[in-house]
């Protein structure tokens, strides 16, 4: 494929990671700008959503023109799983992502994310409950297993697939390893191996060669990419052309760097309000700002300020000012 754009249907798909706090509509609709095939919103609990929480809506809007999200929903109950996926698909989802890999200790203290890996039975009849309640594909997301003594992803993604499951997305870490250490993607190639239905490999993947070695090393037929995309979402594309064989895109320049960021700045506003925008939008400027040499100032102004006209106005002069674009090129 090098020196060709490849058809549609064989480039393996690029997917946001489903991130807490970070994978909002704005930024996957960013993201989807960016190159990416497809986004996972944030972790919704099943529970929350059944009760019409007002953040667990937020979290799971699509907009009413957008195909390309899954929702992830979460919980140990396949009944309410059910309940909130069929929720979910009549109000326009178009895939449903079950999460049975999330670490963090308030999800596992309440037996759901990866603590359901240790309940391989519970797990599958959460599937089964999904897959039968809707009529849109019903993708996984799991780690390697709880721990290295019980790495069991490949009998669960053998069981999921048999219940429903149209895909399975694995991070290359077991739950007890957190993020720490390397995620390791030859373990995946074992899940490859179980399933018939696509893998899509998770974890470390930061540009398109890491892209390339876990796609090579577990055999995956798409990459999600999760923390690397924070301040960066055009590693996305640059992804996706990697993985397509073909150049890939340049990093934004001084004006389009600007532009995408005042666009992401206001969009966080217009999306939550300006008192809740203000507090959210503060972790993606700061990553962002992180990438541009000298913008110490800068960030510091920007973090503090409660004017959204003055950081508008602070990011377009200043980011030109340091010549932001040209220190992506050359990064």
């Amino acid at each position: 494929m090098s020196g060709a754009l490849a058809s549609k249907s064989e480039v393996p798909p690029v997917i946001l990671a489903p991130m807490a706090g970070i994978s909002d509509l704005p930024f996957r609709a960013l993201a989807l700008r960016c190159g990416a095939s497809m986004v996972v919103s944030e972790m919704v609990a099943s529970g929350d959503m059944l009760r019409a929480r007002p953040e667990a809506r937020a979290r799971a809007e699509l907009g009413i023109e957008e195909r390309r999200t899954a929702i992830q929903l979460a919980g140990r109950d396949p009944a309410l799983m059910a309940e909130a996926a069929r929720f979910c698909a009549d109000q326009g989802a178009a895939r449903i992502d079950i999460n049975f890999g999330c670490p963090a200790k308030k999800v596992t203290g309440g037996l759901s994310g990866s603590a359901l890996m240790r309940e391989p039975d519970r797990a599958v009849r959460i599937v089964a409950a999904v897959a039968e309640a809707v009529a849109v594909p019903v993708s996984v997301k799991m780690r390697l297993g709880w721990d290295d003594g019980e790495r069991n992803a490949p009998e669960i993604a053998a069981r999921a697939e048999a219940a429903g499951a149209t895909q399975v997305a694995v991070h290359g870490r077991t739950r007890c390893q957190f993020y720490t250490g390397r995620a390791d993607w030859r373990a995946i190639a074992a899940v490859k191996a179980a399933v018939g239905v696509p893998v899509i490999a998770n974890g470390d993947i930061a540009d398109p060669a890491s892209a390339l070695a876990a796609r090579g090393l577990s055999g995956a037929d798409g990459i999600m990419v999760g923390r690397a995309a924070r301040g960066r979402p055009w590693i996305l594309g640059e992804i996706a052309a990697g993985l397509a064989g073909v150049e890939p895109p340049l990093p934004p320049g001084r004006a389009a760097l600007i532009d995408m960021i005042s666009g992401h700045y206001e969009a966080m506003l217009g999306f939550y309000g300006r008192d809740l925008g203000l507090r959210v939008a503060r972790k993606h400027l700061g990553w962002y700002l992180d990438a541009v040499p000298g913008s110490g100032g800068l960030r510091r102004r920007v973090m503090a300020s409660q004017d959204p006209g003055a950081v508008l106005r602070m990011l377009a002069c200043e980011l030109d000012d340091l010549g932001a674009g040209e220190a992506l090129a050359a990064a």
